[in-house]
């Protein structure tokens, strides 16, 4: 389950492969872990979990050799149950680029009237630093904060225009400040927003250069570099002195292939065939931690048991229950296995925008996440108010089960995982969730730990929604959901002034962001019923361009523009829609 919803964005245009696209055949030369050795003598279910949490996939991360170990297991589960592949030319793959950090370019340069620095020993360009040469003044700017009302608040009067600006990195009166205004790259963007020509940031003693290897976030418009050590002090005299310089920096944006997997169960019934419903769960993880880790210090492998190897298992479980039972679905059925769910829904939001099957003839989607701790607790059921039905269909399934479950139901279709892709889209989700627990995002989330019972019944349970929604073929009965749209899901209990995007941002809009990469600006899923956003006209679909004055080039620079602001503010807002550039303005609210 995604911890990224609230901060994120990345680079696609212009990003070159790493690797090449992989084929189904050439991925079968990756040295994978032996599965009969890792389950021999398993419960399949269990067996899927100990495969996929196995410390040779490395953490699963999206793009890495262990997460296409785990899509090629996948694939061969599907191919033995025997559902088809329903990717491109009747492959089990739907390969798509994401970001895999930068790598130094040609050209990158540190020059002062005392010195030449060396790259990589006592400097570099940061990740998100624009590909840009200037020369010009060098500016002392302290530790580049703004604090409004402080008698000493000099830097937002420096005329920082054109200038390469040195500022300190972190907040100098609170040095352990996790606060947005001592991070490096808010402090550029603010200084690229003041157009200035570049920046330095001065990194503190002990502070090792930045890894660009990880670097997600898009370029910035300017030139941005840190330097450390004796080269620091060198260049904060030279900055107090005003002496000129010469900072060029070159970084190139890789990617790697992303892979989700895709089978189709093709309807019994000839007159339903070609409508779908989607039963889904992501496969990916953290990798070694870091960002999304509840453990970010620790460099360890994050198995990711439970998120989401359960979810995951249980798709291949329902897959089989489905293919090999008496009761064969009317319409057809399309498992997905996603990617880049840590990431921030990548690998569901890439599906939406290029379905395998038309999203207009998709009735549904299931989504089970970490369903593998559920240890006689109750089960949760997000999204119950996004079709009339649903509660009904709920009830049913669970009496029908050997083993019914306790179920708790919230009606948001919106959330930290796949199904909120859906539910942009229009369609009625079911998100299936046995509860966080203490190892979650942490290296302790094991296969050992599993709740393997529970995991079956909750298998039991999607399965007679998905018979329910899908129809047994030689069957009368017919689910005909009726959608619920986002705006009108109050009316079934939730609660409007929740959002995904409220939390920690002070002033509250109501946005819903689609976290997916994109060239410039911010892609909307939804906004609240009720919202300021949803007051101001503003849409799900909407790319938001301009905020306050601000561009907006992603995730951050949206979320930088307005922690500027107050609740109670009026900002116009620049969205696209269409094709057209509106003008909106909203009033924010209160943080929620």
């Amino acid at each position: 389950m995604s911890k990224v919803l609230t901060v994120f964005a990345a680079l696609t245009a212009g990003l070159t492969f790493a690797i090449p696209a992989v084929s189904a055949t050439a991925q079968q030369a990756i040295n994978c872990p032996d599965v009969e050795q890792l389950t021999a003598g398993m419960d399949p279910a269990l067996a899927h979990i100990r495969y996929l949490a196995d410390d040779a996939l490395e953490g699963r991360r999206a793009g890495t050799n262990g997460a296409r170990c785990a899509a090629q297991y996948i694939a061969d589960q599907f191919e033995a149950i025997g559902v088809e592949g329903a990717g491109p030319n009747g492959s089990y793959f739907q390969g798509f680029p994401i970001p895999a950090g930068v790598v130094l370019g040609d050209g990158s340069t540190l020059i002062t009237a005392q010195a030449t620095y060396t790259l990589t020993e006592d400097w570099i360009p940061f990740g998100y630093s624009a590909s840009a040469a200037v020369t010009s003044t060098l500016l002392y700017g302290g530790d580049g904060i703004n604090r409004p009302g402080d008698p000493d608040n000099e830097y937002p009067t420096l005329d920082v225009t054109g200038r390469i600006v040195v500022v300190e990195d972190g907040d100098l009166r609170a040095p352990m400040s996790q606060a947005l205004q001592a991070d490096a790259h808010f402090k550029a963007s603010v200084a690229a927003g003041r157009d200035a020509g570049g920046m330095i940031v001065l990194l503190g003693e002990d502070r090792e250069l930045p890894d660009l290897s990880g670097e997600m976030r898009a370029a910035l418009g300017i030139p941005v570099a840190a330097v450390r050590g004796e080269a620091a002090d060198r260049i904060r005299q030279a900055a107090r002195r005003g002496e000129r310089a010469f900072l060029g920096a070159s970084v190139q944006p890789r990617a790697v292939e992303a892979r989700n997997v895709a089978a189709l169960l093709p309807g019994s019934d000839p007159t339903l065939a070609d409508e779908v419903l989607i039963i889904g769960a992501h496969y990916d993880h953290l990798g070694f931690g870091g960002e999304g880790s509840l453990d970010p210090d620790a460099r360890a492998v994050h198995n990711g048991a439970d998120d989401n190897a359960s979810g995951t298992s249980g798709l291949i479980e329902i897959a089989r229950l489905l293919s090999e039972g008496d009761r064969r679905p009317a319409r057809s059925v399309l498992f997905l296995a996603f990617t880049a769910e840590e990431q921030g829904l990548w690998g569901s939001s890439h599906y939406v925008r290029n379905p395998l099957r038309p999203i207009a003839q998709t009735v549904a989607m299931l989504n089970m996440d970490m369903i593998g701790r559920l240890e006689g607790a109750t089960l949760v059921v997000h999204g119950v108010g996004t079709a009339e039905e649903w509660t009904g269909v709920l009830l049913a399934a669970n009496e029908l089960i050997t083993r019914p479950l306790s179920i708790a139901v919230t009606p948001d279709g919106f959330g930290p995982s796949d199904h909120s892709s859906f539910y942009g889209e229009g369609l009625p989700v079911l998100h299936f969730f046995s509860n966080t627990h203490v190892d979650y995002h942490r290296p302790s989330d094991d296969w050992e730990k599993v709740d393997i019972e529970g995991l079956d019944r909750i298998v039991d349970l999607v399965t007679e929604v998905a018979l329910d929604v899908a129809g047994v073929s030689g069957s009368d009965e017919r689910i005909a959901l009726t959608p619920i749209e986002p705006d009108l899901v109050a009316a079934h209990g939730q609660d409007p002034s929740a959002s995904t995007t409220s939390g920690g941002y002070g002033p509250y809009l109501g946005t819903i962001p689609d976290m997916v990469p994109a060239d410039s600006g911010l892609r909307l899923t939804g906004v609240r019923e009720g919202s300021p956003a949803a007051i101001a006209g503003i849409r799900g679909g909407d790319i938001v361009v301009e905020f306050g004055g601000n561009v907006v080039g992603d995730i951050y620079t949206y979320t930088y523009a307005l922690q500027e602001h107050k609740p109670g503010d009026s900002v116009e807002i620049v969205v696209l829609r269409e094709g057209q550039r509106l003008t909106l303005t909203a009033v924010l609210g209160d943080e929620r």
